[in-house]
């Protein structure tokens, strides 16, 4: 039988421009023997208009979440130190809350998260897909930022503030992790 332990399984957490992958890359390269695992490149079952599921009431067991939970899981029996997710729901998705250890929740402004994103991904597009963006952002998209405060925020281990600098941030979540 073998007595090795398994390795920790860390989920960053927050909302879309928040920090998440900025942290968890950063993260993955300063904690040793880790593999990291992004919700990104996942094509889930379950959601496809954010505020509408919102509007419904945010239910996360919507989400069909077993091929991240697969991944993890085979991850699981390698003999790696830790996992590192890029994940933004913390523990409330009830199968994925059984593989995770450890969450962090990124604490960014809404206005920082939401500059970040527009420049992350409308860097080439047109002023009218900003401006389309932006108004969907104020008539509707910020319920799905308010919802993961609203939940994910207060079911997270810790919450470190996303304002800070990713070494600071990352600085924090190794004391956490330390600490237990």
């Amino acid at each position: 039988m073998n007595n090795r332990m398994k390795p920790q399984v860390i989920a960053i957490a927050g909302v879309s421009g928040g920090g998440k992958t900025t942290i968890a890359n950063y993260l993955h390269r300063h904690l040793q023997n880790s593999r990291i695992l992004f919700f990104d490149d996942y094509d889930f079952d379950g959601v496809d208009d954010i505020i509408d599921w919102v509007n419904r009431g945010a239910n996360y067991e919507s989400w069909d979440l077993s091929p991240l939970i697969k991944d993890v899981d085979k991850l699981r029996h390698e003999p790696l130190n830790y996992i590192v997710l890029d994940y933004p729901f913390a523990y409330k998705n009830a199968k994925m809350s059984d593989v995770i250890d450890f969450t962090v929740f990124i604490d960014t402004p809404l206005d920082v998260a939401m500059a970040r994103r527009m420049l992350r991904d409308f860097k080439t597009s047109s002023t009218a897909t900003i401006m389309s963006e932006m108004e969907n952002y104020i008539s509707q998209g910020r319920m799905g930022y308010m919802e993961m405060l609203k939940s994910v925020k207060p079911n997270s281990n810790v919450v470190v503030d996303g304002m800070l600098s990713v070494s600071e941030i990352t600085d924090k979540i190794m004391e956490a992790i330390k600490e237990g």
